[in-house]
């Protein structure tokens, strides 16, 4: 009858099916993206983010849910703030031990835009998360990818592919006993000005945790959009007025500057019109885009063979305001994107006022952000001082942000044919529209049949993955495999959710196991003579083989020796020689309890009568075989018989019988054990 299996609860990790995955941050909500996947016993964190709209330990992840130095591998996807802004803090301020890993460019750029955030943050000292002595000394515990590269960590295997969005943003695929998870971050499957678009993996993966920021709204298309913006540029500052666009100073802003730069080459009337991209890390930022060129485009590949695009004809670098001379129409990209603090702030709450001004939101914003209050068109804001302005300039949207929409979003999971999507990422509003409109679409589809899940924070969903556990026979079990129908006997060794069966020898070859011989060696009191201690063995185990000194063996594997009234019994240790050594100290403690004229009374075997046992030996045979068929041949303590042609040794000391025959054997040593007792009688 099989055996019944454990309810899930009373499981070792290591050996449950539930895969849990639990959202520390951007569970139906933009900004503080974290997510905890565990399974088997291995916890894997994705991203570090802090949320935009908060500041402080309140803009961290829910990371008091876990126990930091539990994490086996942290994965970063991109270096935006909401996925890698509390990266410093949990590294740095946190027992984590495990392993973080990120693409190169990432890395590159993940230094200089936490810096900024620092040095721009409008928060006071003793609510910062983080210095940029911390930021420096995470860099040392962050390790770099390859796209495309296969990393094993302690039996998580994982990969990433391209996700477009940003420079060095990539998606994770992981892998744990079988079982694969495609991270997305955030992605695009639409090529813009300089980053190529998300790749498709060529792996199915049973999971997909993928971002629903646009819900289900649909991009307009490309070059509607790169007009819309131009237009409005130009619009803004034919009336004289100054044009403000709020950008983060790496991602979209590169994007921008490509579509400005261009659009003021084709326009000399705008020659005159200045356009700033204010940031402090303008200069670090371009040197690292001209770094990682091969991670762009084919367009800007190409182009770069004749002139680096990112050294634009009509662009100023702006590092701070007091460099400014705010005279006249200006064009000014300036960071950060959301407006909570920092040079784009200050220009807003200069220019708000004035009607002939325009503000253009370019990407995405999170709710409780400035850049999200203002597209609500309220007539009045309030500066970070306090004090209350009239809103008088233009406030426009136009998505530059690099996110799927719908289109993009449906035809991923149509292509990757996942068994259970989670949405992550998104408004709780958009992403529960998501979802029904993603179960309408495959609702009647037969061949795709997909959950959707879209956890909130902190609430884990459990999915339930029970495979097939194969272990593969190796080594020398392998080498010489036993005839069919026979059991394999060998040792069972798991490592990183794989199995062998392995001989004992070739435990060092498979493991960082090595097999060893434990002697075990113990002594027993025992005042009777060898030939008394010979009696008793042969009660517990029939034959008793004799060896040099005095010294018997017994079960073929037991040794003991008789020296000035004491036994040693040495044995080599297994479950099978333990039991027997076991055996054989109780007998001789039994012994040594009875009474001593009896002990004493009992001769050793060398000293009987050797002549007179031969005889009456011989006597025996002859009854036994009949005297015709009996010869003898005495050579020192050795009697050599011959019956029927089969010859048979007989050692009077030790009474051991050598024999071709075994049955014959058997007779023979029986008749000589019961002669050398009737002679020697033992007496109570």
């Amino acid at each position: 009858m099989a055996a019944k299996r454990k309810p899930e609860s009373q499981l070792p990790a290591e050996e449950s099916d539930i895969l849990q995955i639990r959202p520390l941050g951007a569970g139906q909500e933009v900004g503080r993206s974290c997510h905890l996947l565990e399974f088997k016993g291995k916890k894997i964190l994705l991203d570090c983010g802090i949320h935009p709209g908060m500041t402080g330990m309140a803009s961290l992840p829910y990371l008091d849910m876990i126990e930091p130095e539990e994490i086996d591998l942290l994965l970063v996807s991109h270096f935006h703030l909401d996925h890698c802004g509390g990266l410093p803090y949990f590294l740095q301020k946190t027992a984590f031990k495990g392993r973080c890993f990120m693409t190169h460019a990432t890395k590159a750029i993940y230094r200089w835009l936490l810096s900024d955030y620092v040095k721009v943050s409008n928060i006071a000292s003793d609510d910062q998360l983080y210095t940029d002595s911390d930021i420096e000394k995470s860099m040392e515990k962050i390790e770099t990818v390859n796209f495309h590269q296969e990393t094993d960590i302690n039996g998580v295997r994982f990969w990433c592919y391209s996700a477009g969005h940003v420079l060095g943003a990539a998606m994770f695929m992981i892998e744990i006993a079988g079982v694969k998870i495609l991270y997305t971050g955030d992605y695009s499957r639409q090529e813009d000005r300089h980053l190529m678009s998300a790749e498709m993996p060529n792996v199915r993966p049973d999971i997909l945790i993928i971002e629903s920021t646009y819900g289900t709204h649909i991009h307009e298309n490309r070059e509607e959009r790169e007009h819309r913006f131009t237009s409005l540029v130009h619009d803004i500052v034919n009336r004289g007025g100054r044009c403000l666009i709020p950008a983060f100073a790496l991602g979209r802003a590169q994007e921008l500057l490509l579509i400005l730069d261009e659009y003021w080459s084709n326009h000399p009337e705008l020659h005159d019109i200045p356009i700033y991209y204010a940031s402090q890390l303008a200069k670090k930022c371009m040197s690292v885009y001209q770094t990682y060129i091969n991670a762009m485009n084919e367009k800007i590949r190409r182009q770069i063979t004749i002139s680096n695009p990112f050294v634009f004809k009509h662009i100023i670098n702006l590092k701070n305001i007091e460099q400014f001379e705010d005279i006249g129409p200006s064009v000014v990209l300036a960071s950060p994107g959301m407006m909570q603090s920092g040079l784009s702030r200050e220009l807003f709450e200069s220019w708000c006022t004035d009607k002939r001004n325009g503000v253009i939101i370019a990407g995405y914003c999170v709710e409780g952000t400035l850049a999200k209050h203002i597209l609500s068109e309220p007539n009045e804001i309030t500066t970070q001082a306090g004090q209350k302005l009239p809103l008088k300039c233009s406030v426009d949207y136009i998505s530059f942000s690099a996110h799927a929409d719908y289109k993009q979003t449906s035809e991923f999971i149509r292509e990757l044919k996942p068994s259970h999507v989670v949405l992550v990422h998104g408004e709780v509003n958009e992403m529960s529209r998501l979802k029904a409109a993603l179960l309408r679409e495959y609702e009647d589809d037969p061949d795709n049949k997909i959950e959707v899940h879209n956890p909130r924070n902190t609430v884990p969903i459990e999915l339930h993955f029970r495979g097939e556990k194969m272990a593969k026979v190796v080594g020398e079990l392998a080498a010489d495999p036993p005839a069919q129908g026979h059991r394999v006997s060998g040792i069972l060794v798991k490592r990183n959710f794989n199995y062998h069966i392995v001989s004992p020898k070739d435990l060092h070859s498979y493991t960082d196991l090595a097999m060893s011989t434990v002697s075990q060696r113990m002594s027993v009191m025992f005042s009777g003579n060898i030939g008394l201690l010979s009696y008793y063995l042969s009660q517990l185990a029939g034959d008793i083989v004799y060896l040099e000194g005095s010294a018997l063996q017994v079960f073929d594997s037991i040794k003991v020796t008789l020296d000035s009234s004491i036994a040693y019994i040495e044995w080599t240790a297994n479950p099978v020689t333990d039991m027997y050594a076991d055996a054989v100290i109780a007998v001789l403690l039994k012994a040594e309890n009875d009474h001593v004229s009896f002990k004493l009374a009992v001769p050793p075997p060398l000293k009987i009568d050797k002549a007179h046992f031969q005889e009456c030996l011989l006597e025996t045979l002859s009854e036994m075989f009949g005297a015709d068929c009996t010869s003898k041949v005495f050579e020192r303590e050795r009697l050599t018989v011959k019956i029927d042609d089969i010859t048979a040794v007989i050692n009077l000391d030790t009474l051991e019988v050598k024999c071709s025959d075994e049955g014959l054997q058997q007779v023979i040593h029986s008749a000589v054990t019961r002669l050398h007792q009737a002679i020697n009688p033992i007496k109570c």
